[in-house]
């Protein structure tokens, strides 16, 4: 660097590698006047990026060393390179811009993010130094060395004068506001010998030390000796590219990289009785900025992706700066066998996450999964929790928010559509015609695509050359070969249509006679959303998606998104849906699923073993197991579920309660009761749930009240979660992976369900004899099945016994890592009820509020 600082005009880009700043690369932007052949003679292996600067627009001249900065457009303005790229560029944290005046205007000295303006002349930084606050912004360097070499000085500088000679700018300005912070008097002179005279011939009467500065950029301006009072000190400054800053910027990104503790400020919740709609709850609440959001939280600017003022996507580019921090406890919020209308997992989670952070002030995260429109238009409405305990704003979360389901959708249907347009393909086309179409030629240039060579590879055809395939291996390449009855990808669709569980499709004429039954599913149940749920980077995405299986060939070999060539699109399309989004609950993303999916399949994945159950129940849901009558969603509850019956309470309790938490003992994890009371509750009732289920080996069992006071309400739940997680764990799994595929099935259903047996249909043997056949065999199950019953009849409730479990079908998720039975009549496509909760959603056409949502 040492050339660098005898440079009077230039700007000076530090950049860092990921490893830490392991090299400090310059982009130099210069006049004409100052190009000097010093640049010619440095070597192509120096990190240098040059500009010439001819009538404010730069032209590309000499590119190493640079790979980031390699996209920058040739006559860009400065303006323009400081906002789209500088800015914008991770790597890229210090920028020294020294530059003529004609050029460095005010708007673009202040284009030039703060943190990033290494030279301390942005306005906002100034403003920083008016104030006092150093902490983020810079000060112009040269005033910070005068001021440092002043300090350690040995006489008091209290009082003393300082005479600023030429001290014109930023760096003038700077000068002054930090000598006058350091109790000295500063006064101005012009560069003039007269005009310096007459300022000297002034002080001299004076009995204070007068300390002369020279700035001098045209040459220094002699002084006389007989100018300078005895004791008093000189100090000629000369405008040198400086790397005080540099370095400082440096050593903030370095602690920028390390795990701070949050400054998470909660925010106010004033409780309401009676507790309005959970609409009108979110309303009233006004959101933080996400951005102030991840400031506390101890997220970089560069790691969130914002969508509008209240949501943003994280990158995950988090997980390689934090990885060397110890995981946090794992909690899992599950719940009993709900009623049709739902028991109020989402509910607890946030409860419990507002009593930990705005309460207790220990960092949480609750983890949602995305609402599926099905629900939230049909039975049961969103899933953002509800009452004082929920996801805000609540109607953002509901609809759409970051577009993650559509983006399944969009995956998902574009696999569909590749399956039939090759199989039309194949069956109207020669080899020959295919394959020119497959590897056409693009100017005169033939050659595969990368996937296509994967392909190849597949085959065991190792060639690279398209004319170098012999007919075989141009047949063996082109055709797929799908059987129409054996393709298991079906189309998706994120609302509950009953009417497209079975649909024809080909019927038009143009599709010429390739007509089949196929079906649509409800967009969540889509394999793409288990490859989402369990992918732990892009990189793992994208090889999960590759291996997803569609059909069957008619030799009877599995056919792969990969083999379909669409494997690397799907990736493209999800590549923003894996990231997780950020948002706020009221007062500062859980899975749906059950105890056994979660630890055979998601543990599995993750590596990551929970720490502790938390296991939601209601006195509702309790009374329906003891024997209540049926709940139905739209219709009023009986009389039972609204008095008080502790007999239908204790039998609730001592069946399907007893049965879940025997359940969570099974994988040796403690459990922790979470009672979500209603405002029909008794005391009795919610005392008799509590007792009953620390008898039942519970490590505690807790009434909450979040729903109507917020995390306030979930204090005693979250002072329990933290005693049981400092309780030993005996994390293990219901069963060895390499079991047979039937025996884990029927493990399952005797430990979990409470089967006597499992009964296969012959259809479901025949696939299971094939997974094993393929190499499937070593798979975890995942049922798909009623979550109304612990059977697979509904109707069945309590903790029945003595049934053989139906498997009417056994599918292979193999991209996501798992083989899943169906169990009875189990829908992958929910219907709409006679009466959806659409009719009450609305929207006011003049101030666009939503009502009805839930």
């Amino acid at each position: 660097l040492k050339p660098i600082l005898h440079l009077s005009w230039g700007a000076c880009i530090f950049k860092r590698e990921a490893s830490g700043i392991s090299q400090v690369s310059l982009l130099l932007i210069v006049d004409d006047s100052s190009y000097s052949p010093l640049w010619r003679l440095r070597s192509f292996t120096d990190p240098l990026l040059y500009f010439p600067l001819l009538k404010n627009h730069l032209h590309f001249s000499l590119l190493v060393g640079l790979p980031s900065l390699a996209l920058f457009f040739a006559c860009m303005d400065l303006y323009g390179l400081i906002c789209l790229c500088l800015n914008e560029d991770p790597g890229v944290h210090g920028v020294c811009l020294q530059l003529p005046s004609s050029v460095l205007t005010s708007r673009v000295a202040n284009a030039l993010k703060p943190e990033k303006d290494v030279d301390g002349i942005t306005d906002l930084n100034m403003g920083r130094l008016v104030r006092g606050d150093f902490s983020k912004g810079f000060v112009p360097p040269v005033a910070s060395a005068v001021v440092d070499l002043l300090e350690k000085h040995d006489a008091p500088l209290e009082g003393k004068t300082v005479l600023l000679v030429g001290s014109e700018g930023p760096l003038g300005f700077a000068l002054q506001c930090l000598i006058e912070g350091s109790g000295m008097v500063a006064l101005k002179s012009q560069w003039s010998s007269a005009s310096l005279q007459r300022q000297v011939i002034i002080f001299s009467p004076y009995t204070f030390t007068v300390e002369v500065f020279f700035l001098n950029r045209e040459g220094d301006i002699d002084v006389p000796p007989t100018w300078v009072r005895p004791g008093a000190a000189v100090i000629r400054c000369k405008l040198t590219l400086q790397t005080y800053n540099a370095v400082r910027s440096s050593s903030r990104w370095l602690q920028e990289q390390q795990y701070r503790p949050w400054q998470l400020r909660s925010l106010k919740l004033q409780t309401l009785t009676p507790v309005p709609s959970d609409i009108e709850i979110s309303r009233a609440q006004t959101p933080k900025p996400v951005t102030q959001l991840a400031e506390e939280i101890g997220l970089l600017p560069g790691e969130l992706e914002a969508y509008g003022r209240n949501k943003a996507k994280v990158r995950l580019s988090l997980l390689d700066r934090l990885h060397t921090q110890p995981d946090g406890n794992y909690v899992l919020v599950a719940g009993i066998t709900p009623t049709p209308l739902g028991e109020g997992k989402s509910t607890v989670t946030i409860g419990l996450v507002q009593a930990f952070s705005a309460h207790l002030k220990l960092n949480s995260f609750a983890c949602l999964r995305q609402p599926s429109q099905g629900p939230t238009f049909g039975v049961k409405g969103g899933a953002a929790g509800g009452g004082y305990a929920q996801v805000i704003p609540m109607e953002e979360f509901n609809l759409h928010l970051t577009g993650d389901i559509h983006a399944i959708t969009a995956a998902n249907n574009l696999v569909a559509a590749a399956v039939d347009a090759r199989m039309l393909h194949e069956a109207t086309q020669s080899d020959k015609a295919l394959f020119n179409r497959l590897v056409p030629s693009v100017n005169g240039v033939r050659k595969f695509s990368p996937i296509q060579i994967s392909r190849l590879q597949r085959l065991g055809i190792n060639k690279t050359e398209p004319t170098s395939l012999s007919p075989q291996e141009v047949s063996r390449f082109v055709r797929l070969d799908l059987d129409p009855s054996k393709i298991t990808w079906q189309r998706v669709v994120d609302t509950n249509d009953r009417f497209l569980r079975k649909i024809t499709v080909g019927q038009a004429s143009t599709e010429k006679g390739q007509i089949r039954e196929t079906g649509f599913d409800i967009a969540v149940a889509s394999e793409i959303m288990a490859i989402l749920a369990l992918a732990d980077s892009l990189e793992d995405m994208k090889n999960r998606l590759a291996r997803m299986v569609v059909g069957t060939s008619r030799r009877g070999q599995p056919v792969t998104a990969e083999d379909l060539g669409v494997s690397g699109a799907l990736a493209v399309l999800m590549k923003d849906a894996i990231k997780p989004t950020l948002m706020q609950t009221l007062e500062v993303r859980h899975e749906r699923i059950t105890l056994n999916k979660f630890f055979n399949i998601k543990c599995r994945a993750s590596g990551l073993r929970p720490n502790v159950v938390v296991l939601v129940a209601t006195v509702r849901a309790l009374k329906m197991h003891g024997g209540g009558p049926n709940v139905s969603a739209g219709a009023p509850l009986p009389k039972e579920y609204i008095e008080e019956n502790l007999s239908l309470v204790a039998d609730g309790c001592r069946s399907n309660l007893r049965k879940q938490i025997q359940i969570a003992q099974l994988f040796g994890v403690p459990v922790v009761v979470a009672l979500n009371v209603f405002k029909t509750d008794t005391l009795a009732e919610i005392d008799l749930v509590c007792q009953i289920a620390k008898e039942c080996g519970a490590s505690d069992a807790v009434p909450c009240h979040h729903w109507s006071q917020g995390g306030r309400g979930s204090v005693e739940l979250a002072k329990a979660v933290k005693e049981a997680v400092s309780r030993p764990n005996n994390f293990q799994f219901l069963y060895n992976i390499e079991m047979p595929i039937v025996e884990k099935i029927r493990t399952i259903a005797q430990k979990v369900y409470g089967a006597d047996d499992i009964e296969l249909s012959p259809e479901a043997k025949a696939k299971v004899d094939y997974y094993n056949q393929q190499g499937f065999g070593s798979l975890p199950i995942c049922m798909a099945k009623t979550h109304l019953s612990l059977s697979h009849m509904p109707d069945k409730k309590g903790a029945p016994t003595g049934f053989i479990l139906p498997i009417r079908d056994v599918r292979a998720s193999i991209g996501a890592g798992f083989i899943y039975p169906l169990v009875g009549t189990m829908s992958t496509m929910p219907g709409l009820p006679t009466r959806p909760c659409f009719y009450d959603i609305d929207l006011d056409p003049v101030t666009e509020e939503i009502t009805g949502l839930f």
